[in-house]
């Protein structure tokens, strides 16, 4: 506790306590399960499974445009019953789809999994920033996401560790292994979050035009608008190609081994876990816009680096894609505790899920747009070039982030937080 003490802020600490600290090891226990397969999409289909990388991509892109048309049941189902039900509703559902994932064997099965999987995997996430948005303090919102973010690379980490050394191409059983583990774990971490109930109710008292406002009022704020579309931006240029093409491109391309995925991701995770309270006091008071156009240089250079692997000996390879994922690691610190203060802040109460669920979406769309831009690389055997090709769209999103700027009022923007508080 005494180095807790001196990395965390004195007003932030008495909040990382009780409820919330419980929402930390429910985000950290799931994460841990996600962790064991989170970058297995494709190498199982493909190299496992016999099905093509266009096959594969396709699953991806059919997921998340699933998973974009489910975004605001959750995001209203959030605001009317609150986020606790909802996460609880997603983490069971998640269990049951991942264990029909581990055993299909045909296009048909691994389709109905990937629908089950893209229904409800929306259930967590929005919810879940909601839920946080409630039992953090607004001023210290942004240490809140960054601490939340931190526990889901560790336990990403951790999974991601085990993963490697049980993960094995010439035993099929292995990756049944890991996902029924995963499944497992997504039940414990449902539990853990029925202690939270009584934190996650709907909203009260609302007066006679709230309750009649809805998603006419969330798309007609241009302001969350222009957020969601710079988001979506950078999205492509990182998380979206990152999900979509990575341990392909590793793999296939640069002929390394499946096992040093685990590690590889692990520099990954173990960089946020031991950056993300440095970099938290670094971004405190900057303006949010601005930190988020530098991510999308980071990330520029994360796919640079890896472009460069294509010439490099295998060995110097994997050490730089080690360095590229703390690369796009830093960035990764960054985004995600600036972005989720934004809308959280820009929100308004009654409509908080929504506004989550429509940032959310940027997500989902770019999983839906950055497998079919990989699938199509690869189809007309351009697949070296994809690295390249991708870093120039993170760099487009980082310059509409800092056209933001101008859109936000200070408080928003981050550049009053610290005088506030």
């Amino acid at each position: 506790m005494k180095l807790f003490d001196s990395l965390v802020p004195v007003a932030f600490r008495p909040s990382v306590r009780g409820p919330l600290l419980r929402f930390y090891g429910c985000t950290f226990v799931a994460c841990f399960g996600a962790g064991l397969t989170l970058a297995l999409f494709v190498i199982y289909l493909h190299n496992v499974r016999g099905f093509s990388t266009s096959f594969a991509t396709l699953l991806l892109t059919m997921s998340a445009l699933i998973g974009l048309g489910t975004a605001p049941l959750w995001g209203t189902l959030t605001d009317r019953i609150g986020p606790v039900p909802v996460i609880l509703v997603g983490y069971s559902a998640d269990a049951v789809a991942i264990v029909l994932w581990a055993f299909a064997h045909t296009r048909l099965q691994a389709t109905l999994a990937t629908v089950l999987l893209a229904i409800f995997g929306g259930a967590g996430w929005g919810p879940g920033g909601t839920l946080l948005a409630r039992l953090a303090p607004p001023e210290h919102r942004q240490w809140a996401f960054g601490f939340n973010f931190m526990m889901v690379n560790l336990g990403i980490g951790f999974g991601g560790l085990i993963s490697a050394t049980i993960v094995n191409l010439a035993h099929p059983g292995t990756f049944v292994t890991l996902y029924v583990v995963n499944a497992a774990v997504q039940l414990v971490a449902a539990l853990l979050a029925t202690t939270l109930r009584g934190h996650g109710h709907a909203t009260e008292e609302l007066d006679e035009r709230q309750r009649a406002e809805g998603w006419r009022v969330v798309l007609k704020d241009r302001l969350l608008l222009r957020y969601v579309t710079a988001t979506l931006v950078m999205m492509i240029g990182g998380y979206g190609s990152v999900d979509a093409g990575l341990s392909l491109f590793i793999v296939n391309n640069l002929h390394v081994s499946v096992h040093a995925i685990g590690v590889i991701y692990f520099f990954n995770t173990s960089t946020i876990v031991f950056a993300q309270i440095a970099v938290l006091h670094r971004i405190e008071g900057r303006s949010r816009t601005r930190v988020l156009s530098v991510v999308g240089v980071l990330w520029f250079a994360f796919w640079i680096i890896l472009e460069v692997a294509l010439a490099l000996p295998a060995l110097v390879a994997i050490g730089s894609i080690c360095l590229a994922m703390i690369v796009f690691a830093i960035g990764e610190t960054m985004i995600q505790p600036v972005g989720s203060a934004i809308v959280n802040h820009i929100a308004p109460e009654h409509l908080r899920g929504r506004y989550n669920a429509a940032a959310g979406a940027a997500f989902g769309i770019s999983a839906t747009i950055a497998p079919a831009l990989t699938g199509l690389y690869y189809s007309v055997h351009l697949g070296n070039w994809w690295p390249l090709g991708t870093g120039v769209t993170a760099l487009a999103g980082g310059a509409m982030m800092l056209n933001l700027r101008h859109h936000l009022t200070g408080a928003a923007d981050g550049r009053a937080e610290v005088a506030s508080a």
